[in-house]
């Protein structure tokens, strides 16, 4: 059956129907079409943008089989697994490192699947596609960043190089609400949560949780204003445009979580997440005021109550950041894998990465013997 399947190429995803894709994402906010052709129609991720929907799909007659969220790349900007000492390398030596596919949730360190499929078979058909089309259409490599553990043992058996990295997340084994999570530290990291709460509480602060039909344009403005200070008081351009964020509102509401934080009535600071039944993901966070702390409660705190109060499991909080650790936050592996198509480069490659990976392995052994919580008997 799978010898009668179609491959088609698609540059907008306006042009694959909603429901056929969703039908493989699955239930991640962030693989659905919705999210994803927003990012397009907001003007996010687009040729001008240095990102180029290269939707690779398998089709049996009407049937979508399989899908990757695929781009080509003229830089390596949004993807957090980062490639530019490769692409250095390469202009040293008079080669073109871009265009380049990768396959990824633009500016979202959000791992989940990336081979979209109806069926293991059409998994590996839609992988060997990929790889066919990155070799034939002359990209200099193909990258798939933060994918589920479950698809690395595909990558492996095509050669693909497979790289390690590191993300703090928060797991909810079932708290009765704050306090229960802090009796579970040590006594050390219970107080200096403690702390800093105190701390913004005393400067005037309050919190607000808003979610679903508690959101208005209002909110994803003043939201967006934080968002793109974050990106512009370190003189960049923020990644994301205005109307990404109405789009949001309009389209998955009851998945966002926006925490307000306001000084005598006035807002100050944002921090949005998304969620579903079982993880909450931190996404973007900003301020128009700095009150130490601040972030630390808005962005960690207060979505830990969030997740407790909903009996949500699982809180990935983003890339890097060491100092969550000391707020509750312990270490998984993230993965991703990369097929280079210059054999001495890919080599190269395949050396730095043995290296590099057993430096995430003592990193990780290192972070371990730091973790927050109390030992158990």
């Amino acid at each position: 059956m799978l010898s009668l399947m179609q491959t088609r190429l698609f540059e907008h995803y306006q042009d694959i129907p909603a429901e056929a894709w969703n039908a493989l994402a699955g239930p991640q906010p962030f693989l659905q079409h919705g999210f994803l052709a927003g990012l397009e129609d907001s003007g996010c991720t687009t040729p001008e943008t240095g990102w180029s929907p290269q939707l690779l799909t398998l089709w049996e007659g009407d049937v979508l089989m399989a899908a990757m969220p695929l781009y080509a790349k003229t830089h390596s900007m949004g993807e957090f697994v980062f490639d530019w000492a490769w692409a250095e390398a390469y202009a040293r030596h008079g080669l073109a490192y871009y265009p380049k596919l990768s396959a990824a949730v633009p500016f979202s360190p959000i791992q989940g699947p990336r081979l979209l499929a109806r069926s293991p078979e059409a998994q590996t058909a839609l992988l060997d596609a990929v790889l066919t089309h990155a070799e034939t259409a002359g990209f200099s490599s193909l990258h798939i960043l933060f994918p589920s553990p479950d698809e690395l043992s595909r990558y492996e058996a095509r050669n693909l190089l497979i790289r390690r990295g590191v993300q703090f997340h928060w797991q909810n084994p079932g708290y009765a609400d704050f306090d229960d999570f802090l009796a579970a530290l040590t006594q050390t990291k219970r107080k200096k949560i403690r702390q800093e709460r105190r701390r913004v509480a005393e400067a005037g602060v309050t919190l607000q949780r808003l979610t679903g039909a508690q959101l208005t344009l209002a909110h994803m403005a003043f939201a967006y204003r934080c968002y793109a200070n974050t990106y512009l008081v370190r003189g960049r351009h923020p990644y994301l445009a205005p109307a990404f964020f109405n789009h949001l509102l309009a389209t998955m509401a009851d998945h966002l979580l926006l925490v307000i934080a306001a000084r005598d009535g006035e807002p100050i600071a944002m921090a949005m997440n998304l969620f579903t039944d079982d993880t909450l993901w931190g996404r973007y966070w900003g301020c128009i005021d700095n009150v130490p702390c601040l972030h630390f409660e808005a962005c960690y705190y207060q979505a830990i109550e969030f997740c407790i109060e909903r009996g949500i499991g699982l809180f990935e909080g983003g890339a890097q950041g060491e100092h969550k650790l000391a707020r509750g936050f312990l270490p998984v592996t993230t993965w991703s894998a990369h097929w280079v198509a210059h054999p001495q480069f890919r080599a190269a490659i395949d050396h730095f990465l043995q290296r590099e990976t057993q430096g995430v392995e003592e990193y990780m052994d290192e972070l371990n013997e730091h973790a927050p919580f109390r030992a158990t008997p």
